[in-house]
């Protein structure tokens, strides 16, 4: 698409190309550019600047334009943590949740990921493939401009396959980057329930192999957890996973200081995301290292777990992402708005924060920063264009509206 964004009340999130990752202290600044234009050609931003640089802005006449009085126009979201290839919903399990059963408590009774795996085992890949095609029609329309997919919900080589089958064809289709993600260590399958390093051995010796002859991942994820796998199995799978050139993201300290945190580091992980669980011990691991600390408050808020103390994380200087976590369980809802509410008013992160932790972190925690995430020349033009609005900061302050007029892919 060609177009020339005009009259912009604020240009949001405006980067050279060398900036990449924001980390602590630098996370607080949001540059901006009030009364603004935006050149897209070929679905890339080429050039932007103010309305008073007539000289400048005349140099693009031949555009179409797009008038955007009282909006702001800024990067889509950059969700890097999601499961939206799923059988069914889990609302069956939302009254147990409202009874105080607790996430291990509906695992252990066949619930959760298990319940999944078999509603997974029984779907159709075409119908599966339809249904994760209008999820992800749904969050694009919410402004989602980039996403990771994980697998998981397979448990067994064929439905792992089936899975990853599936993200690949949402890859090839989608009008958005997708990064897919092999979450075979998601949860142990009932039947190895007490031959736990079995399913190890099948995901070392049959799943790793066969998803990279066929190119189907590009990371490689391990749920390192009480009660899933532990930091040692964690260090098994990720280091096989590096041999086929898959990059490790783990789900680490959602329910207790697991170590996944210190395996995720040692590994080399692009991200460590969850961390509702987190102390000094942790935060120290992630200083000296370049993993990303991937925050989803989202799942914390339909849990009723605590919310990852974002504000210590900050002021210890990480590199801090928002993710959805988009999934039937624990987060049934890719509304990255939300997030960034939530990120604003139960963590304390400001706007600019948790804006950046959605944007050019999330682009980070994906390794798509040079393409997406911010307002910078030569990067693809994925942009949100707002509804009337006095600033920025009513996204996360009028938690409960809609504020995005239109979503421009490209």
């Amino acid at each position: 698409m060609d177009c020339l964004f005009t009259n912009i009340k604020s240009l949001i999130g405006i980067r050279q190309k060398e900036e990449k990752r924001l980390s602590g202290q630098a996370m607080k600044e949001l540059p901006q550019l009030p009364q603004a234009w935006l050149a897209v050609r070929r679905g890339r931003i080429s050039a932007f600047g103010k309305m008073e640089d007539t000289a400048l802005l005349e140099q693009h006449a031949d555009l179409p334009q797009f008038d955007c009085s009282g909006r702001i126009l800024m990067p889509c979201w950059c969700d890097s943590h999601t499961h939206l290839v799923f059988a069914a919903w889990r609302a069956e399990e939302f009254e147990l949740k409202i009874k105080g059963f607790t996430y291990e408590q509906i695992a252990a009774q066949g619930g959760g990921i298990l319940n999944s795996a078999r509603k997974l085992s029984d779907t159709d890949e075409e119908i599966l493939y339809e249904q994760a095609w209008q999820r992800l029609t749904e969050i694009i329309d919410q402004g989602t401009g980039a996403v990771e997919i994980k697998s998981g919900y397979g448990l067994s080589v064929e439905g792992e396959l089936k899975m990853l089958r599936v993200i690949a064809r949402l890859k090839a289709s989608a009008p958005i980057p997708i990064k897919a993600t092999f979450l075979g260590a998601h949860a142990l399958p009932a039947e190895y329930r007490h031959r736990r390093q079995d399913y190890i051995r099948l995901i070392l010796e049959e799943m790793l192999p066969r998803i990279a002859d066929a190119h189907l991942a590009d990371y490689c994820d391990v749920f390192c957890e009480n009660g899933f796998f532990t930091p040692e199995e964690t260090d098994q799978i990720l280091q096989a996973a590096w041999k086929y050139g898959l990059k490790p993201k783990i789900h680490a300290n959602q329910l207790a200081r697991s170590g996944g945190v210190q395996a995720g580091v040692r590994n080399y992980a692009v991200s460590v995301d969850h961390l509702e669980q987190i102390d000094e011990e942790e935060i120290s691991a992630l200083q000296a290292s370049s993993t990303i600390a991937t925050l989803l408050p989202a799942a914390a808020f339909f849990l009723r777990l605590p919310y990852p103390p974002a504000r210590r994380m900050l002021e210890a200087g990480l590199t801090v992402a928002l993710a959805s976590d988009y999934n039937p369980g624990s987060c049934p809802s890719g509304r990255m708005s939300f997030v960034v509410s939530l990120a604003c008013i139960q963590m304390r992160m400001t706007p600019a924060e948790a804006i950046n932790a959605a944007t050019l972190n999330g682009a980070c925690a994906m390794e798509l920063e040079d393409e997406l995430g911010s307002i910078t020349i030569g990067k693809r033009a994925n942009l949100i264009l707002t509804k009337p609005i006095s600033s920025v900061a009513e996204i996360p302050y009028r938690f409960g509206i809609d504020l995005i007029e239109k979503v421009f892919i490209s």
